[in-house]
């Protein structure tokens, strides 16, 4: 069996290592002509670094990501919401990791060269469509995106789209979807050198759903030497409206946009507009996401990561999903003799838990005690037990575990969450 992965991200190089230590062949076609070091920073959740110590990325991961040991919630006044411990201080057997985006996708494009070798990864294929070919595989058509020339016909067994938001593959399924839905939330995204705050390895958020600053150390070089590699996100909300391009997308941020509605935001343990003037670079988004589908499976082909459940930035779901999506398609694929049965397998067992992720983030999942101090206190508080109760607060916190699949006696028993 031949598999082509559409897509060189990180769901759809985890999904190549997979198929790999499972002795399936594969090759990954990828749109860009070149694979850089962008991005920002992302998160990983225990039950995705577990499928990851699997495949033997824990010593790399050491190396260049930040063991996050606390997730903090305050308002906009800097006050503590709600601590917990996270990872390995949480008492799981696998750490949660923050990391840059692009060290990440740099680490497993490595390895998946060193594995499968050079010619697994074609660049600047960019997939246009597919159809069946006469011998029942699949026929896989490719331009180059920069000059827009066809490029020779591929044949595969089955096909596995890790393409992304803007995935080609669901478009031609989906035709009528069009673009991501926009919640009114702007992102300006940022990383920046600065000196280590709180535990020095903390994750915390502040604000409420209209005004929000998240903030985390993603560099385990600048830990060791006692500095912080900052990846922050500051969040305002407008009024929606519906996203007209791609161009919407991934642009300059402009400081004069949302700076001013943070100057006043100058905590006792963090200077957050001095943060984001200090950064290098600035990035805007709109905050999007998909409506969950009715199938994510089409006969031989099949939708994973971001291409099958698009997901709200929000309790550090994403990049883990498609860790987990990927070992559960290589795990069914060992198990089934057709592909197509497989995928269908695949599509029973992650497209409910992950389309109601999708739908708790939509609710703002474990964020939402900001915007409950937010109503309750908005002039702030002397003690967070006079506003919320912690009974309520473990609550909130327990039940976006259970969704996300992150129940810690489950996972530590042998449940991987996929």
């Amino acid at each position: 069996m031949e598999i082509s992965i559409i897509g060189g991200g990180i769901g759809g190089l985890t999904t190549a290592l997979a198929l790999h230590r499972a002795g399936i062949p594969c090759t990954i076609y990828e749109s860009v002509g070149e694979l850089r070091e962008l991005g920002v920073g992302i998160n990983l959740l225990p039950h995705a670094v577990r499928e990851l110590e699997t495949l033997g990325l824990l010593p790399g991961l050491l190396e260049i990501a930040v063991e996050t040991s606390e997730l903090c919630y305050f308002n906009k006044f800097g006050q503590l919401i709600w601590r917990e411990p996270r990872g390995i201080a949480a008492g799981y057997q696998w750490p949660q990791f923050s990391v840059h985006r692009g060290r990440l996708q740099s680490l497993l494009h490595r390895t998946v060269v060193e594995r499968l070798g050079e010619d697994s990864l074609l660049l600047g294929h960019h997939l246009q469509d597919y159809d069946s070919s006469g011998d029942g595989r699949i026929r896989l058509r490719f331009i180059d995106r920069k000059s827009g020339e066809s490029l020779p016909e591929r044949l595969a067994d089955c096909v596995i789209a890790a393409d992304g938001i803007h995935s080609r593959v669901r478009a031609l399924h989906y035709p009528d979807e069009g673009m991501p839905i926009w919640n009114g939330a702007i992102l300006w995204r940022g990383v920046t050198e600065s000196e280590p705050f709180l535990s020095g390895r903390t994750m915390f958020m502040a604000g409420h759903q209209d005004q929000k600053f998240v903030c985390y150390p993603i560099s385990a070089e600048h830990h060791r030497q006692g500095k912080s590699y900052t990846n922050w996100i500051a969040e305002l909300r407008f009024e929606p409206r519906a996203l007209a391009s791609r161009e919407d997308w991934n642009r300059p941020g402009v400081l004069a946009d949302f700076l001013p509605r943070f100057e006043s935001w100058q905590f006792d343990w963090l200077d957050i507009p001095r943060l984001i003037r200090d950064a290098s670079a600035i990035y805007e988004f709109p905050m999007v996401d998909r409506d969950p589908v009715a199938t994510w499976a089409f006969g031989r082909v099949a939708l994973l990561g971001d291409a099958a459940h698009p997901m709200y930035p929000i309790g550090s779901n994403g990049a883990s999903q498609g860790i987990l999506d990927a070992a559960c398609i290589t795990r069914l694929l060992q198990q089934h003799a057709d592909s197509a049965d497989a995928f269908i397998a695949y599509d029973a067992e992650r497209r409910p838990k992950t389309s109601a992720i999708v739908l708790a983030n939509r609710n703002n999942g474990p964020e939402q005690v900001m915007q409950m101090a937010e109503d309750r206190a908005p002039g702030g508080f002397d003690n967070i037990d006079d506003v919320i109760d912690q009974a309520e607060l473990v609550a909130i916190a327990r039940r976006y575990k259970q969704i996300a699949g992150l129940d810690r006696t489950t996972l530590n028993q042998g449940d991987s969450g996929t």
